[in-house]
């Protein structure tokens, strides 16, 4: 019997709607008419300055948007032949998007310095594998600012890894959706894929969590002006076509306003990248003095925990592999805490993905007061959050 593969892990609840971000939806409200499928003249333009103000010079003409990342990646998987290489770990969406595309996908071990970029010389060998097997490696999922691990990768590491995709002619997809929330701006170097091979990469932007309301759905991508990028950028107008794949018009003006990056959102967005580097920090301080291991997160709301270190004391409680660890923490936290095998990763190995937001609650008063508070972790509830996530990984190591 064929396995199922698990179920993407529950949507999460983010930051508070922004008011003036709001305020663009309201006003939108009676627009009657469909945003054209792609985004209108006024988004795609919008999108095409937030990219020139980080170094991508950048074409309406070249610039798609949909409802969401998932869409936008799966008409790019299905636009062209070939399999998918992806890291481990890696988002949860991606593998059930190849699969739907109709795509095998292939998952590459990340260095030990960082998720979201794999190991350069496993990416040869894998490449080099599929190649023997007959198959045509066309597609490599990056994630430098990577929302799994919260990490960021070097740009040494990026750039072998991008020779090596560069060599084996590999269109790299660069998921950029975390890459302005790094939790020490002037202390972490960000450099995309594009910025070294920009004939090679499609950057893909997703804008629910870092510039609007996690259940607004809304993504940009940018194709590169030449190699394979105006074919693939047809052939995803297409799909995005056939499934009617457009943004509801008041979301689009709503993103399209957010994307110029006016005061209010470049206040919100150092807020939240403050918030969240103190909540990682917190959070992985606690995972330190219970014997996992994690790397220190850098942008984003998550962090990922290795528990291998503790296989004896977690077989004499029963968990044996992510699957059980995922159960027994979830339980203890009373909130989702996805094991390891929901990213790509191997169930036996002992690791989940922590989410740092629900630290404050889930009262929208609460989470906006903690982004503008100097000392969010002093807020009692936070304390309390804090000392229950610490015990609960503590009761796991035996402590």
């Amino acid at each position: 019997m064929q396995q199922v593969p698990p179920a993407l892990p529950p949507p999460e609840r983010g930051l508070p709607v922004l008011p003036e971000l709001g305020e663009r939806l309201a006003g939108a409200a009676g627009l009657a008419g469909p945003e054209p499928v792609g985004g209108g003249r006024a988004l795609r333009e919008a999108a095409c300055g937030y990219w020139a103000r980080r170094g991508l010079p950048t074409e309406p003409g070249r610039v798609l948007a949909a409802p969401g990342a998932q869409p936008l990646l799966l008409a790019l998987f299905a636009s062209a032949g070939g399999e998918v290489l992806l890291t481990r770990p890696c988002s949860a969406s991606y593998s059930p998007l190849a699969r739907l595309a109709g795509r095998l996908a292939y998952h590459v071990p990340v260095p030990a310095e960082c998720g979201g970029v794999p190991d350069p010389y496993a990416l040869l060998e894998t490449v080099r594998r599929i190649r023997a097997e007959g198959g045509r490696p066309r597609f490599l999922v990056l994630s430098v600012a990577d929302d799994t691990t919260g990490t960021v990768a070097p740009p040494e590491i990026l750039h072998e890894v991008c020779e090596a995709a560069a060599a084996e002619e590999l269109t790299v997809v660069s998921d950029e959706t975390w890459r302005d929330t790094l939790h020490d701006p002037h202390g972490t170097v960000f450099v995309g894929p594009a910025e070294m091979y920009p004939d090679q990469v499609v950057v893909l932007t997703d804008l629910a969590g870092p510039l609007a309301p996690a259940g607004w759905p809304a993504a940009i991508a940018r194709f590169p002006a030449g190699g394979a990028g105006p074919a693939l950028y047809a052939r995803a107008v297409s799909l995005l076509t056939a499934v009617r794949a457009e943004l509801p018009p008041p979301v689009a003006a709503a993103v399209g306003w957010a994307l110029t990056e006016p005061e209010p959102v470049r206040a919100r967005s150092a807020a939240m990248a403050r918030l969240y580097g103190l909540l990682g920090e917190a959070a992985r301080e606690r995972l330190d003095a219970a014997g996992a291991l994690c790397r220190p997160p850098r942008t984003g709301p998550h962090l990922y925990a290795d528990l291998g270190e503790l296989r004896v004391p977690l077989a004499a409680r029963g968990v044996t592999d992510s699957v059980e660890l995922e159960e027994r923490l979830s339980a203890a936290l009373g909130r989702p805490v996805p094991g390891g095998h929901r990213f790509g990763d191997d169930p036996d190995a002992l690791r989940v993905r922590i989410s740092t937001p629900p630290f404050l609650g889930t009262g929208d008063d609460r989470r906006r007061r903690a982004l503008s508070t100097p000392d969010p972790l002093a807020d009692p509830d936070v304390v309390e959050a804090l000392s229950t996530f610490g015990s609960a990984f503590s009761e796991l190591a035996g402590d």
